[in-house]
């Protein structure tokens, strides 16, 4: 087995894919327990915590991405997905086009994230 290269640092799409976790999580799993829990129900239902996830997740996954470009060109194809993915991410957390689509468009925003970054971890371990 070849070891990994030195060189190439996993962090940034290992922390963007934890974010697009959390961020799945909050989506899917917060309203449940919140249910239970009426102190989770106002943090879940908080506006603001739609904008931390985005601000971190927008400047975390380009620089993540920008990273790995400049080591080894990224095909247009993940460009594209990932800038899908984030566009989908900020239309959810912003509530448009409507509150009923909020949670499908911020999870399709974040599985793309997440298909783009452990896409990029398998490019980084495969050169």
């Amino acid at each position: 087995m070849k070891p990994a290269n030195p060189a190439v640092s996993p962090w940034g799409d290992l922390s963007a894919v934890a974010l697009s976790g959390l961020c799945l999580l909050h989506c899917l799993a917060l309203p449940l327990v919140a249910s239970l829990l009426p102190v989770l129900g106002a943090w879940s239902e908080a506006e603001w915590v739609h904008a931390v996830f985005v601000l971190f997740a927008l400047p975390l996954s380009v620089a993540a991405l920008a990273r790995a470009h400049r080591r080894r060109a990224l095909p247009a194809w993940m460009w594209a997905m990932a800038a899908l993915g984030l566009a989908l991410l900020s239309a959810g957390a912003l509530g448009w086009p409507s509150a009923h689509w909020e949670t499908p468009i911020t999870v399709t925003g974040s599985l793309l994230l997440v298909a783009v970054h452990v896409c990029n971890l398998r490019r980084g371990h495969a050169h």
